[in-house]
């Protein structure tokens, strides 16, 4: 039976800064992110990974995600991206992702696939392919890189791994993708899912949703208490997707970064929707909530 996340596991496991603490002390995200289609997400997705504490986050995508995100968050550092199918990003962009400096990758959302067109899901899946297995350091696969994934899978190929640790954070519909099972099933046993998949996948499943379950490749696995249905909107996972970078970027290993991410992304959510109710909040409107909380517990 999995155990609830609770408020002392969260700030047993986020520690406070020490006063000589650098940038680098925090670790560098590099979030592969964004298309013409869904700019937005890229831009939550870094934003998210900022207010969590990443040290550096660098957002590499084509030029009118990025145009957006300098305009909100300034702090973001860039790495431009030739365009391909439907305004996505190219897999001629490839190398030049690979120079940029990082510890954590970020991958999939707003990249697009095959709502789009075709040719956008073979370049997310080469995105995928490529970006993933070649990676030194952890990472979190979110959104259209999860559905690349998928393909990926039903050609019989392997679940695509950094060297370092891996989060992966389905939703019901993306997680029945993944593992060709119905949503109804899925659902009918969410733990047991998540463990079974963790295991199989080598890496930690966010199975998200009401109560989002954590399973780890080791069997350990947690519910989360937090969120309301405020929530369920596009966009909140791409916040999530961030704040779990930025939390493996600040040293948390990955079963302890990823239920600590959604602890907090739900905490925030309620107070949100105590002052906006849940049908006005938004996806963003979350940021400054998560702000207060950890000013509450001097972090």
């Amino acid at each position: 039976m999995a155990v609830e996340i609770t408020e002392e596991f969260v700030w047993q496991n986020i520690p406070r800064r020490a006063r000589d603490s650098h940038k680098g002390t925090f670790g560098t995200v590099l979030a592969v992110a964004g298309s013409a289609y869904y700019r937005g997400a890229a831009l939550l997705a870094a934003e998210g990974a900022l207010r969590t504490g990443a040290g550096i986050v660098t957002l590499a995508s084509v030029e009118p995600v990025l145009a957006a995100a300098v305009a909100r968050t300034p702090e973001c550092c860039l790495c431009p991206c030739i365009a391909g199918a439907e305004g996505g990003i190219s897999p001629e962009s490839i190398p030049r992702i690979q120079r940029q400096k990082a510890t954590v990758l970020l991958l999939g959302p707003g990249l697009g696939g095959a709502a789009q067109s075709a040719a956008r899901a073979a370049e997310t899946r080469a995105l995928v392919q490529t970006l993933l297995p070649a990676f030194a350091g952890s990472a979190v696969l979110d959104a259209d890189g999860l559905n690349a994934a998928a393909q990926l899978l039903a050609a019989g190929e392997a679940f695509p791994h950094p060297a370092g640790e891996l989060i992966v954070t389905p939703h019901p519909g993306e997680m029945a993708r993944l593992t060709g099972l119905s949503a109804a099933q899925i659902n009918a046993d969410r733990e047991e899912t998540a463990r079974t998949y963790a295991q199989k996948w080598n890496a930690v499943v966010v199975l998200k949703g009401s109560r989002t379950v954590v399973a780890a490749p080791d069997g350990r696995a947690c519910v989360n208490p937090t969120g309301n249905p405020g929530l369920a909107r596009g966009g909140s996972g791409d916040v999530l997707s961030g704040m779990t970078a930025a939390l493996l970027a600040c040293g948390l290993p990955a079963f302890e970064a990823a239920a600590c991410a959604v602890y907090l992304h739900g905490a925030a959510a309620d107070r949100t929707a105590a002052v906006l109710g849940e049908y006005g909040m938004l996806p963003h409107d979350i940021l400054p909530q998560l702000g207060r909380i950890f000013a509450e517990h001097q972090r």
